[in-house]
């Protein structure tokens, strides 16, 4: 990453976004189909084994994709735990309250979400991999809770990102 252009930056960024978005998407919409306990189950069909291949892909590309967010001073977008960040959070939430859509860019809790969902991208993503790597054994099932809820959590947190895009692309239509 240390010789390429910004705008080679920007475009791979871009394109690892559209990349973990499908792969999410995909794998939040099959979830309720996929069904293993200590470990895949021996009539598992397609779906449990496209989850677990494409659960495998999340990883590296997540991991990609929020080393490339995160770099630089761009850290403070997405991790505000300064005290001026949690002041942009807090501003951005009472805002909400009175009807105010938060900034799309510089922080806030526009960027306060986007950096939990990374997160939970990352933690959903490594613990379906240790829950794989444990398969068989007692400690899969521990591996399972923990992947099930943080799954959960990037659910939650896909649906505010999408509320808070969808938010933003109104209130540009309505300023044009």
């Amino acid at each position: 990453m240390t010789s390429m252009t910004p705008s080679r930056l920007e475009a791979m960024t871009n394109r690892l976004h559209a990349c973990v978005t499908v792969l999410v998407l995909w794998l939040i919409a099959t979830s309720p189909w996929v069904s293993m306990l200590r470990r895949i189950p021996s009539g598992a069909g397609a779906l449990t084994y496209a989850h677990v291949v494409l659960g495998l892909i999340a990883l590296p590309c997540g991991l990609a994709y929020a080393l490339l967010c995160i770099r630089g001073p761009r850290r403070r977008l997405y991790f505000p735990w300064s005290a001026e960040g949690l002041r942009a959070v807090g501003r951005d939430l009472s805002g909400l309250l009175r009807g105010r859509v938060p900034a799309a860019e510089g922080g806030g809790l526009f960027g306060l979400i986007e950096g939990l969902l990374l997160l939970a991208l990352l933690l959903a993503a490594v613990t379906g991999a240790g829950w794989l790597a444990a398969r068989g054994s007692e400690v899969a099932l521990a591996w399972r809770e923990v992947h099930l809820l943080a799954a959960r959590v990037l659910v939650g947190l896909t649906v505010a990102h999408v509320l808070a895009v969808s938010a933003h692309l109104l209130e540009f239509l309505r300023e044009s």
